[in-house]
């Protein structure tokens, strides 16, 4: 175990580039999937088709071949549209060579991704709040949108907590996918040092224990946002 001794601050920083994809993936997650879930009970069938068409391709489709999409295939769609405009319009330049770094193609491929699973989860909340709340509000005088925002939706978080935070642990874990592109989160972090070292079994134990631990605080972090908002007590009324 000296090698994972000595090599430590490799794994925290692998870590903490793990926590970070995560954290700013599952954040624009969030924003995306609570317009893709109101937009799955949209009355407006074209935002209704729309929203139904992005979480069906992202929820039926492999993170992995997505993350190739972005990485590997929106930069030739970037140089062909630049060498059409070239030869078409005199707009940019015929030799065109797009390269998407890593990283935001890891924080647009797994927002995305995240964004479709969380707008199911939204849309489930919101269908669970009983239908008379929506009626009082409206009753009030309130418009359709200031009922969802202000009635609707600040009920419906408090049921969307729990999977928020599986869709958080779930994500953390697939970030170990980004090896495939050359981003250094803790899997990566991990196959440099076996490469050094030739020492396969302490170096990726050592991994799995450093994803264990983050797995086990955020579930601790969650249960600890589900007490102080009540959801438990929610499920049981």
């Amino acid at each position: 175990m000296d090698v994972v001794f000595q090599n430590l601050h490799f794994f925290f920083a692998g870590s903490l580039q793990t926590i970070k994809v995560t954290l700013v993936a599952v954040s624009l997650g969030i924003l995306i999937g609570l317009f893709a879930g109101m937009g799955r009970l949209s009355p407006v069938k074209t935002v209704k088709i729309l929203a139904t068409c992005y979480i069906d391709f992202f929820r039926g489709t492999p993170l992995l071949v997505q993350i190739f999409i972005v990485y590997f295939g929106f930069p030739q769609l970037i140089d062909e549209g630049q060498i059409f405009l070239y030869t078409h319009f005199g707009i940019g330049s015929a030799m065109a060579s797009t390269n998407i770094p890593p990283f935001v193609a890891a924080i647009l491929a797994f927002s995305l991704n995240s964004g479709a699973y969380i707008g199911e989860i939204f849309r489930a909340g919101i269908q669970s709040i009983d239908k008379g709340q929506r009626e009082a509000a409206l009753s009030l005088g309130m418009t359709p949108r200031q009922a969802m925002f202000h009635v609707i939706l600040p009920q419906a978080f408090r049921v969307v907590v729990p999977p928020l935070g599986n869709e958080f642990i779930a994500m953390l874990k697939d970030t170990s996918l980004l090896t495939t592109i050359g981003y250094i989160e803790l899997t990566r972090q991990a196959q440099i040092l076996d490469s050094t070292y030739f020492k396969p079994f302490p170096i990726f134990v050592s991994a799995a224990f450093f994803y264990l631990v983050m797995t086990l605080v955020i579930s601790r972090l969650v249960d600890l946002l589900e007490r102080r908002l009540g959801v438990h007590a929610l499920h049981q009324d």
